[in-house]
């Protein structure tokens, strides 16, 4: 098909999604990307947050990831994603909990590791909460 590029979005639970796209999203740890069919081939590392998956018809597919790898090809993306979630699949009570668990963590100052950790749990939380609003600003 000219003009889309092929994506796949897979996990170590498995593949998410598997399909044609004219335009896909995401969030690379220095800044979003968007990533049109012909793009140059690149490979980076994502951050925590939502990948957008524009399809053919203007439809767009949202997906969380909780960080991971990026491979863009100039007909084909792949996100190798650490954790994967389809939008739908998003739960808002265990995001919260998850930030009040982190935040918790944080106050109580342990050792390095401890507080990456927590640290790294808050970006990830924070990430779904954004997301969860984004799309609920957009249903209205």
């Amino acid at each position: 098909m000219a003009g889309t590029i092929n994506v796949d979005i897979v996990s170590a639970e498995g593949e998410i999604y598997s399909g044609v796209a004219a335009m896909v999203f995401v969030p690379a740890t220095q800044g979003e990307l968007g990533i049109a069919p012909r793009h140059a081939p690149l490979l980076t590392t994502l951050k925590a947050g939502e990948v957008r998956v524009q399809d053919p018809s203007g439809e767009e597919h949202a997906f969380y990831v909780g960080g991971g790898a990026l491979e863009i090809q100039p007909q084909r993306v792949t996100v190798l994603a650490d954790t994967a979630l389809r939008a739908r699949d998003l739960d808002e009570a265990a995001a919260l909990a998850a930030r009040q668990r982190a935040e918790q963590a944080l106050a109580e100052k342990r050792d390095a590791k401890s507080i990456a950790e927590a640290e790294a749990e808050l970006l990830r939380a924070a990430a779904q909460i954004r997301m969860l609003e984004r799309l609920r600003k957009l249903k209205r």
